[in-house]
């Protein structure tokens, strides 16, 4: 059983639209991401064929109907009808997406028996039904999504984004089932711009390169290239809209802010015109003037200009062969268009009318029941007739500028078929209009009423705090907006503007629940009650000039520390009845990574500490911090080279208390909390970026296993980690989250919910755990050994796994001497000593440091359960041991060139930086861990291959004196004066040549010695 993406094909079929024609698609696609085994799928496609001459044509029937696709048999009803207590299938489902991506449209989809429409929020589009309170959310892309459409019926749904590898989802939305995937449609910018023809079948996308490319694709025939393809010239502009004419599926039109293009595919080819207007005289005159002068070229206008300012998305008449192009100064070009293509490019100021309409930019053109809608800056919403005159309005909505306006497809009331409908404009539709600032309106037309249906976050977002004691989170967005949000009902609470300061940066709750935090980036700080976000003036504090970035309250609520972006940390106290401000001291000289409050062992007194880019990890004296002095108890540097991104407290598994700390390395550390040792060093999520926040989830009562677990979020990712942490790469699970970043992330109280920020993307997702899929998918990694020997190259049965056997074989005859003839003692284990050399042996190279760390990582890990320590290693756990602590990804050369960039001076024949023989050896013996001129002797010695000792020679003779070895053993003669990256990498690490013809090993030598070509 292998995991598929299976597409079944199902034959031709006939739907019904919501007006009762009749449409016939050839090919309906449905994609589902299932575990099934391919072969299965031929074995019933086999029963047709084999069985249809056995079986009566009823059991056929019967046995077709069994396997009928879900896509087809779907009603309008069918995709909130489902049941939505199934078992979840993976570790995070994402629940609710709190949120509107206010640049795209908003799609009314049913407007009868209950309210349904389409938006989209971050990476993923949400089918939301307002009349149930519910959300069906389409996931499939990898970026945020660039644009939208909807078919005329409502049926089919189409996604698309911009990333590299660019694709566009087609989507059904009676079933909420991906149907059929574009993938690497436009690879060069992705997609901008996409719309469905009118019967569906086809599909244009617009791509967003530096040269525009538009496609159109047979999509219901399972197409991976496009039917028709065109190249724009730059001189268009950057086209940002496209759609079919409804009344004609060849002809097509997009626009920019300076131009409107018109397309047809008439010709069986996809041809495409600017529609440009004759500056001076009219079509005639431009014939006869051709003919005298073959070679004039005609003067246009610039259409922009004529309609008085930029252009807004055009639309097609609702009949005559016209398009209608609106402007920002409240202005409407009518284009009479003719049917020979290239005279569009060239029409008469008698073919275009321009009419003022209003005063106010128009941002939106609709045609719909024989009438042209207009949307605005100001919210307002006019509807027109064919003569322009205006027939109803709606200005009292309290919006601002209209994004989209979207009308339902069914009447509020039944009309006679008597042509009306045809002839004459009929307001009977309701409609859905979106706003800049992510609000959503339904508008009843028969009632002549509006309600909002949606209020979400148009801001950047990147603070959330989940409330301890009861299930609701707190939202604050860059613009001063505070909500709480009911996670279980799915309402807002309450919701506040905070008009003093606007730029919310981070929020946190007390662990009463009663306090609300708000850090601003201005550097304020202001307590606010938590459920009901009434604050007191006297509670503002404005002391710290830098921005806010962490917050966090004490165990007993009587301290918040806060840490800014002025690597200082400030810290307050709850005095009765009000919050006092004690004082700030800058305690790290690099930014604050985090910041974390704590309990001590022996007492209940509250520990604070904080984490930076300095690596250093400084704990303060909380109690004895008073009112302008804050106190610092301690500080110590944790890494060498790794940068700590976070930490948080590991739970009581082991008589020990420690402190988890992630570092940008991809690993996790455990430090004693009070000697600050690191006590065990373990590979960490591995999901393309580092792990920047981690926190331990509390018991919940679906957690049947027992056990604990660890959330964390990445750079876009969010995932949940099994503990204890051991290195197994299967205990970990991470999904995407946020494509643009994740700035911060909260947990419930119940330990069932995880919610991210996105920051830029302006959402919250709320993502449900179901911890039975994370220990389902640790299980199938297997048990014991097995998940690490897939991080070994070639795995159990590999060449490299037989080299660790041999090493730590050999080590064990080492240890006993190499030339001991007396019997062997064979044992399972190899002496600590030898680890080492082990490890280097298996081309890890690890600090002085390091290699303390792993020593007493073995040494000590028994020794607060037995009093013993440990002094041997068997080849499991050296195996455990190799792959926590070596790189996560090795050594690369971007490392390398960096530490030259860092070290070196331009100096090189290319102009790359070069080291000076002589400062690389006085770094060696000076900076970083200090190596002796016997340690450096030795070192080359191994490098180069200068010696081949001979009995009478002697192994220890300086290479820094050359009286004691001749001048052709010195390093002066055989390290160049000037050190290029290449000289470094293949003449003293003796690495592989690259392709750089400068460079060449030295032949018959031992090793690979580079040597300088005498050219």
């Amino acid at each position: 059983m292998t995991r598929n993406v299976v597409i079944l094909c199902v034959a031709a079929g006939t739907h019904f639209n919501s007006q009762g024609d009749k449409y016939t698609f050839l090919i309906e696609l449905i994609v589902i991401d299932v575990l099934i085994n391919s072969q299965f799928l031929l074995f019933l496609e086999s029963i047709d064929t084999s069985l249809s001459g056995k079986m009566s044509e009823s059991d056929i029937d019967k046995l077709r109907r069994s396997r009928e696709s879900l896509v087809y048999t779907a009603t309008r009803e069918t995709l909130f009808a489902q049941e939505t207590t199934h078992s979840k299938t993976h570790a995070l489902s994402l629940d609710w997406v709190s949120g509107v991506n206010s640049s795209l449209p908003v799609y009314i989809l049913q407007d009868h028996s209950q309210l349904v429409f389409l938006y989209a929020g971050a990476h993923v589009a949400i089918i939301y039904n307002h009349t149930t309170n519910s959300q069906h959310i389409l996931q499939g892309h990898c970026s945020p999504i660039s644009c939208m459409c909807v078919s005329e019926d409502r049926r089919w749904i189409g996604t698309a984004d911009q990333n590299k590898k660019s694709t566009v989802i087609l989507w059904d939305s009676y079933s909420g089932i991906p149907v059929h995937t574009l993938f690497d449609c436009h690879p060069k910018g992705g997609v901008i711009a996409i719309g469905f023809s009118a019967d569906a079948k086809q599909l244009v996308t617009l791509g967003n390169e530096k040269a525009q490319c538009v496609c159109i694709w047979d999509w219901t025939n399972d197409c991976h290239e496009p039917l028709w393809l065109t190249e724009l010239r730059p001189e268009y502009g950057y086209q940002n809209y496209i759609i079919f004419n409804p009344n004609n599926s060849t002809q097509l039109l997009s626009s920019s802010e300076s131009q409107v293009l018109f397309y047809s595919t008439a010709q069986g080819t996809l041809q495409h015109v600017p529609l440009k207007i004759i500056k001076l005289g009219d079509a005639a005159t431009l014939e006869l003037n051709a003919s005298l002068f073959p070679n004039s070229t005609p003067e246009y206008c610039e259409i922009h200009k004529l309609a008085g300012g930029p252009l807004s998305p055009s639309v097609f008449h609702w009949r005559e062969f016209r398009i209608l192009t609106p402007s920002r100064a409240g202005v409407i070009m009518v284009w009479d268009l003719t049917q020979d293509l290239d005279s569009n490019q060239r029409l008469s100021r008698d073919h275009v009318k321009i009419i003022s309409l209003q005063e106010h930019p128009i941002t939106v053109l609709a045609v719909v029941d024989n009438c042209i809608v207009t949307g605005d800056t100001r919210g307002h919403v006019n509807f027109y007739d064919e003569n322009m005159l205006l027939l109803t309005w709606f200005t009292q909505m309290n919006l601002d500028r209209i994004v989209s306006i979207s009308f339902s497809k069914e009447f509020e009331r039944e009309y006679l078929e008597d042509g009306t409908l045809d002839t004459k404009p009929v307001l009977g539709r309701n409609f859905v209009v979106s706003s800049s600032t992510s609000a959503v309106v339904h508008v009843n037309m028969e009632r002549s009423t509006w309600r909002v249906l949606l209020q979400e976050n148009c801001d950047p977002l990147h603070a959330v705090a989940c409330n301890p004691k009861q299930p609701t989170v707190v939202m604050g967005n860059c613009s001063g907006i505070l909500k709480v949000w009911d996670y279980r009902q799915k309402r807002i609470v309450c919701r506040t503007v905070l008009e003093k300061e606007k730029e919310i940066r981070c929020v946190t709750i007390d662990p009463q629940g009663r306090y609300l935090a708000v850090g601003f980036a201005s550097g304020a700080v202001h307590f606010l009650d938590a459920n009901t976000l009434q604050s007191d003036p006297k509670e503002c504090f404005d002391y710290p000039p830098d921005s806010i970035s962490h917050m966090s309250f004490s165990h007993d609520s009587r301290y918040l520390a806060t840490a800014d972006v002025g690597k200082a940390v400030t810290l307050f106290r709850m005095q009765q009845p009000q919050w006092i401000y004690l004082g700030r001291y800058r305690s790290h000289y690099k930014a604050i990574t985090d910041l974390l409050f704590g309990v001590h062992q022996d007492s209940s007194k509250p520990r604070l500490f904080t984490l930076g880019v300095d690596r250093l990890l400084v704990e303060y004296d909380v109690e004895s911090s008073d009112v302008g002095q804050v106190v610092i108890l301690s500080s110590k540097r944790l890494e060498q080279s790794a940068v700590p991104k976070c930490m948080t407290w590991y739970p009581p598994l082991s008589s020990e208390e420690f402190l988890v700390v992630a570092s940008d390395q991809y690993k996790m550390k455990l430090f004693n909390s009070m000697s600050k040792t690191c006590r065990k060093t373990l590979l960490g999520p591995t999901y393309g970026s580092p792990v920047k926040k981690i926190g331990i989830l509390p018991t919940s009562e679906n957690n049947e296993s027992g056990s604990r677990y660890m959330a964390y979020v990445t750079e876009d990712k969010v995932g949940l980690q099994i503990l204890p942490l051991d290195g197994n790469p299967y205990k970990s699970q991470a999904v995407l989250c946020h494509p643009t970043g994740v700035s911060t992330f909260a947990y419930s109280h119940d330990g069932l919910f995880v919610f991210t920020a996105g920051g830029p993307d302006c959402t919250v997702l709320s993502w449900q755990i179901s911890y039975s899929a994370l220990e389902g998918a640790a299980a199938l990694g297997g048990k014991e050994l097995e998940p690490y020997y897939t991080l070994l190259e070639g795995g159990r049965n590999g060449e490299f796994y037989r080299e660790i056997e041999d090493f730590f074989y050999y080590c064990q005859i080492h240890n006993q001497g190499l030339e001991s003839m007396e019997t062997r003692q064979l044992s399972p284990k190899i002496p600590l000593t030898e680890l080492p050399s082990l490890m280097r042996a298996l081309a890890y190279f690890p600090t002085e440091r390091e290699v303390e760390d792993m020593l007493n990582e073995v040494k000590l890990g028994q020794y607060t359960e037995t009093g013993e320590y440990i002094t041997d290693i068997n080849l499991a756990e050296l195996i455990k041991l190799y792959i926590n602590h070596r790189p996560a990804f090795g050594i690369s050369a971007e490392e390398l060139v960096t530490a030259f960039e860092v070290l070196g001076e331009p100096g090189g024949p290319t102009g790359k930086p070069v080291l000076d023989r002589d400062h690389m050896l006085e770094l060696l013996q000076v900076r970083g861990e200090a190596m002796t001129q016997d340690e450096l002797a030795e070192c080359f010695t191994g490098l180069l291959g200068l010696f081949e000792v001979e009995e009478d020679e002697n192994p220890e003779a300086d290479l820094f004196k050359t009286d004691n070895v001749s001048q052709e053993y010195t390093l002066e003669s055989v390290i160049p004066e000037k050190i290029s990256i290449e000289i470094f990498t293949h003449h003293i690490l003796g690495l592989p040549p690259s392709s750089s013809p400068s460079l060449t090993p030295k032949k018959g030598h031992k090793g690979s010695e580079p040597q300088l070509d005498d050219g």
